[in-house]
């Protein structure tokens, strides 16, 4: 057998969706599955950027009467009279990455069953089925039908989406494990600097003086994000067992912490290999969350008049004009920061494939530590520039560290479940998402109920429990260790689970004339269809970033 003139050829009656239907035939070319999984997780990362429509929303209905000020949020989710609240809204976010996590933890093990096509397929329908159901939650101005479609059908397809592509990149590039899921998990993170400004554009174009333009939005972002979407579920493909890359053979002296073997689904959870890693990802994604959360107020409050050529004036002292253009400055730090975050998840994700997952843990939790110790020391010495490169590195690893963490599990897990222990290990972004910004915030207040002014020293004392978070994530992720043997599958039991698509691992192995062709003509579209949205939200956030160094 050669890896040049081995073929595989999948037979037997298939449904349109079924696992079988997508296994890779001669003459496929690998460099077609990244754009497919950057087609939905540009769709489905929107869910970073649904707050540009809360403001829109809370005055959906004119004037809010006055016996609307006592208005609880059980009464908030049915009123058809009142404007609804920020807050209320905002619960729709929370929703969104607790049901990611539970659904992608939930559903994990029938993705792998599945395969990719029908989970992106199933992902598309609750996405965007979601957000037509929101859209009928504004047209009708009911709240529950807001959370009950965006929120909760919707975060379902969020978690499906995510972690779809994440074993069948691994599977197709285990040459570069990292830079695959880099490409992929750095869509979801851009999805919301294409869907924001597209938001705002179609909220302009369908305002008017009875509507806020809100409900139209959705129902257009809806059909253009389920074009996408099944765009990107019908072009995946899977490689058949005992495939590999063209001429590529794995390391003869392979890393310790790089495993050949397998583990199964029912057992990951039950090694201390998980839960250290589980702990990794949460207080890294904890202690970054926590800063995306207060990056605007955080800048106006620590530089406030020095954003504007007024670096005597404290931010108590500004003026409501003043604020305003503060504000707007403080907006173009958070796109920076996203750009920073897009960034991070491939650069820091491809890195990790040439110094290793544990040491590029070890980078973010070092780096990350040095970082958080030094803000309140940038924040007094005025140095706008370093205080915003350290918070766009602190940002990067952010976004960095959801992208090393399927080829970290792919590592000391293998690669038969990992989809699936991705899936389960999300209940970490989950609590993540609660713990980070709970944190900050009452930290926060308790400054302020203490009579801090806001200034550099309302966020001191944030910092260095931030840093005390990335010390503990350092920790955890030095007691990581390879598996035993006893935790990993026989070869009978792996042969049994991959007899659908080829024959077991002990059977013929080569390129069966997959995966060649690199940026061909069709691999150069695919990828023009998502690089050029993709693009132009890169240039509309750096025009608006400008204004932060005038």
């Amino acid at each position: 057998m050669t890896a040049t003139t081995d073929t595989y050829v999948g037979g037997g009656s298939v449904g349109l969706l079924d696992r079988e239907r997508i296994i890779a035939k001669p003459g496929f070319n690998r460099w077609l599955v990244p754009p497919a999984a950057l087609a939905i997780h540009l769709c489905i990362g929107m869910a970073y950027g649904f707050s540009v429509f809360w403001l829109p929303l809370s005055k959906a209905i004119g004037t809010t009467p006055d016996t609307c000020a006592s208005m609880n949020l059980a009464s908030a989710l049915f009123t058809t009279s009142c404007n609804w609240r920020v807050a209320d809204l905002g619960w729709i976010y929370t929703l969104f990455f607790v049901l990611l996590g539970c659904s992608a933890a939930i559903w994990g093990g029938w993705l792998e069953r599945a395969g990719p096509r029908k989970a992106g397929f199933v992902s598309a329908c609750c996405w965007c089925g979601g957000i037509l159901v929101a859209a009928l939650g504004v047209y009708t101005h009911q709240l529950w039908l807001m959370w009950l479609g965006a929120g909760v059908i919707g975060g379902i397809g969020l978690g499906l989406g995510y972690i779809s592509p994440v074993s069948t990149l691994i599977k197709w590039f285990p040459d570069r494990r990292g830079m695959a899921t880099g490409m992929a998990i750095m869509g979801f993170g851009g999805g919301a600097m294409i869907g924001a400004p597209l938001a705002n554009l179609l909220m302009t174009h369908f305002r008017t003086d009875l509507s806020a333009g809100v409900w139209q939005t959705f129902v257009v972002m809806a059909v253009i994000y389920f074009v996408f979407m099944m765009g990107g579920a019908f072009g995946y493909r899977i490689p058949p067992a005992g495939w590999r890359p063209e001429g590529w053979t794995a390391p003869a002296s392979k890393s310790t912490m790089i495993t050949t073997k397998h583990v199964h689904l029912r057992d990951a959870h039950k090694t201390k290999q998980f839960w250290l890693i589980w702990a990794v990802l949460c207080l890294n994604v904890s202690a970054g969350i926590g800063v995306i959360g207060m990056a605007s107020p955080m800048l106006q409050e620590i530089f406030a008049g020095s954003l504007i050529g007024l670096p005597d004036v404290a931010f108590a002292d500004l003026d409501t004009a003043q604020k305003a253009s503060i504000a707007a400055i403080a907006a173009g730090f958070t796109g920076l920061l996203s750009l920073f975050n897009i960034g991070g998840r491939f650069f820091w994700a491809s890195l990790s494939d040439k110094i290793g997952r544990k040491n590029t843990y070890f980078c973010f939790f070092v780096l990350g530590i040095a970082l958080y110790a030094l803000a309140p020391t940038l924040a007094g010495l005025g140095n706008k520039a370093l205080f915003v490169l350290a918070f766009g590195i602190i940002l990067s690893m952010y976004g960095g560290g959801f992208a090393t963490i399927p080829a970290y599990l792919a590592d000391i897990f293998g690669t038969q479940f990992v989809g699936a222990i991705h899936g389960r290990l999300l209940t970490a972004w989950a609590t993540a998402g609660i713990v980070g910004p709970v944190v900050v915030n009452y930290i926060r207040e308790a400054q302020i109920s203490a009579g801090v002014a806001p200034g550099p020293e309302l966020y001191t004392g944030t910092m260095y429990i931030l840093a005390g978070m990335l010390a503990l994530g350092l920790i955890a992720n030095a007691l990581i260790r390879p598996l035993p043997d006893k935790w990993f599958m026989k070869d009978e039991e792996v042969a049994a689970l991959q007899a659908k698509s080829a024959a077991a691992n002990a059977g013929p192995t080569g390129s069966f004339g997959i995966g060649a062709g690199g940026f061909d003509g069709k691999a150069l579209l695919a990828w023009a269809i998502v690089g050029i949205p993709l693009l132009w939200s890169v240039w509309v956030t750096l025009r608006a970033s400008m204004v932060l160094f005038g």
